[in-house]
């Protein structure tokens, strides 16, 4: 038991206090609102299967197709055979017209970091699956899962929230869920850049959201906080599983892994369980960190889900999508994608887990396909082969799986950075000069991109200078510039680009001395610039 004094009642003080904020200045549900978008309990019926059994609180809106998606994706197909207590997660389209507009999403998406933003187009699922022999149950099991929705992907505090709620709510059923609601509602709206307290169940997890302007902690390892739980509850990263208990069995495929995801390649995981399915395409998907995973991803996904027919066609080529499944039938129905990997339940074979291995993808058979990664693609860039000896002497020191995922996350975050790098130099190029700013004309245009003239300037400034990775980094940079990750990274530094020259143009006029600018000017220029400067400060 975690404390019998949780509370369940709105009047608590306490929470209050703790909270932040009063209540009288906020609409009801609207923090709960801001962190998730409902909670729910999905059962299964021997004459419908997987049924929703209770959504709460009872006013949201969700549509009848996608409580059916949820439905199916909150439960492990057959073939997984999950008995026990099961975490994992998934991602689900919104229905069209049905997208999240909370009124600060704007705002949070501005502050925090790219791969922590609001996906107000899908639903991250949050899954806590039971299944136990029950003799009172006809078909002798019970099998339940409590749900979690929310636009937020904070993989890590709502697991670990699951695992506060879940237990209770299988014993105690809707008063239990309905008191934690109550307690979420009462919580501080997510705001990055600050330390929050979230009192529930007795507890207080103390969280802080990363913003922007936060750099990535690289030097000190901590415990994952799933082996802590004793109060207070503090939860070192909101979002981060760990890493190396996900990516153990493909580190001597990572570099190739890591090419893949950056290009936004079709890529297949077929793993033994939702949950080893879900925490890979997880960590694949941060593995390009800072960089901003612009592709469509599925961490978990069912044959029974609406998109299936759109991924498995054949008559077009596969999506940019890492798809997470479990279903051996998808062997058959996704052997044309280019690269699947088939992986197993985590074993040691020596000092380094055992490995997956590199397989031609003609070698994939519909039956009895063995572990491998099976793909045609020739990696541009060398293995790392400092990496492995570095995990090899972590592993031999016992280090704790915390600081081998240290290990890992730093070398992923330097390999992305030294690769944007040289592409956040050649942008900077192609700002004007701050003197070509004057407060009398519209701010001057940010030059055009051209691939020739960055290929040039990457041929004598390109990480093949700096980093201790070898290969043709020139290739790797122009099919990365066919990527939808490109794509998505280029818009937002336009974005930003035309920010800065705004905000340089309104900081000229503010210092620019229009009493003597006005003089020898007709009435016609003076409303003109008049007019400019009501737009300007609207804009602002």
């Amino acid at each position: 038991m975690l404390g019998a004094e949780w509370a369940g009642e709105r009047t608590q003080p306490e929470i209050m206090e703790e909270a932040g904020s009063p209540r009288g200045s906020r609409l009801p549900w609207e923090c709960f609102s801001a962190w998730l978008d409902g909670v729910c309990v999905v059962t299964f019926d021997l004459e419908i299967g997987q049924a929703m059994e209770l959504v709460y609180p009872h006013n949201i809106h969700i549509t009848e197709k996608e409580k059916t998606s949820i439905c199916y994706l909150s439960f492990p197909d057959s073939y997984s055979g999950c008995l026990g207590d099961t975490q994992f997660t998934f991602r689900m389209r919104r229905s069209a017209g049905h997208k999240n507009s909370l009124h600060d999403a704007e705002k949070y998406n501005r502050e925090a970091p790219v791969n922590l933003q609001r996906d107000t187009a899908h639903y991250f699922g949050y899954v806590y699956f039971r299944q136990v022999r029950d003799s009172s149950v006809k078909r002798g099991y019970f099998q339940k899962s409590l749900v979690l929705l929310s636009s937020l992907p904070y993989t890590n505090l709502f697991h670990t929230l699951l695992q506060l709620i879940a237990p209770e709510y299988f014993n105690k059923l809707e008063p239990c869920l309905e008191a934690v609601c109550n307690q979420i509602d009462r919580w501080p709206f997510p705001e990055p850049g600050h330390l929050l307290s979230l009192p529930i169940m007795g507890l207080v997890l103390q969280v802080k959201i990363p913003s922007q302007t936060d750099v990535i902690e690289t030097n000190v390892a901590t415990d994952h906080p799933k082996d802590r739980l004793d109060p207070p509850c503090h939860i070192s990263s909101i979002h981060e599983l760990d890493l190396f208990r996900s990516l153990q069995s493909v580190l001597m495929n990572l570099q190739l892994l890591w090419e893949l995801v950056l290009l936004g390649e079709p890529l297949v995981i077929m793993a033994p369980s939702p949950t080893i399915s879900s925490e890979l395409v997880l960590a694949l998907t941060g593995c390009i960190s800072p960089l901003k995973f612009c592709s469509d991803f599925r961490p978990y996904f069912t044959i029974h889900d609406s998109e299936f027919k759109e991924y498995t066609t054949k008559t077009q080529a596969p999506p940019s999508l890492l798809l997470g499944v479990t279903n051996p039938f998808f062997i058959k129905t996704l052997q044309h994608w280019p690269h699947i990997l088939r992986v197993g339940e985590p074993r040691v074979s020596g000092d380094l887990p055992k490995q997956v291995k590199l397989k031609k993808i003609t070698k994939l058979k519909t039956l009895d396909t063995k572990m491998g990664m099976y793909t045609s693609y020739k990696p541009f860039l060398h293995k790392d082969k400092t990496l492995i000896k570095q995990l090899l002497k972590g592993l031999q020191k016992k280090l704790p799986s915390s600081a081998l995922s240290l290990m890992l996350r730093k070398h992923l975050f330097h390999l992305t950075q030294s690769f944007i790098l040289p592409l956040e130099r050649y942008m900077g190029s192609l700002m004007p000069h701050h003197s070509a700013i004057t407060p009398w004309k519209n701010p001057p245009q940010v030059r055009p991109f051209q691939q020739e003239e960055l290929m040039k300037m990457l041929e004598h400034t390109g990480p093949q200078y700096s980093s201790a990775i070898k290969g043709d980094w020139i290739g790797l940079y122009r099919r990365f510039l066919k990527s939808p990750h490109f794509d998505g990274w280029y818009r937002h530094k336009q974005k930003e680009m035309r920010e800065r020259l705004e905000t340089a143009h309104l900081k000229v006029i503010c210092e620019a001395n229009i009493t003597a600018w006005i003089k020898n000017k007709s009435e016609v220029e003076i409303v003109d610039l008049v007019l400019k400067l009501r737009d300007k400060l609207v804009l602002y």
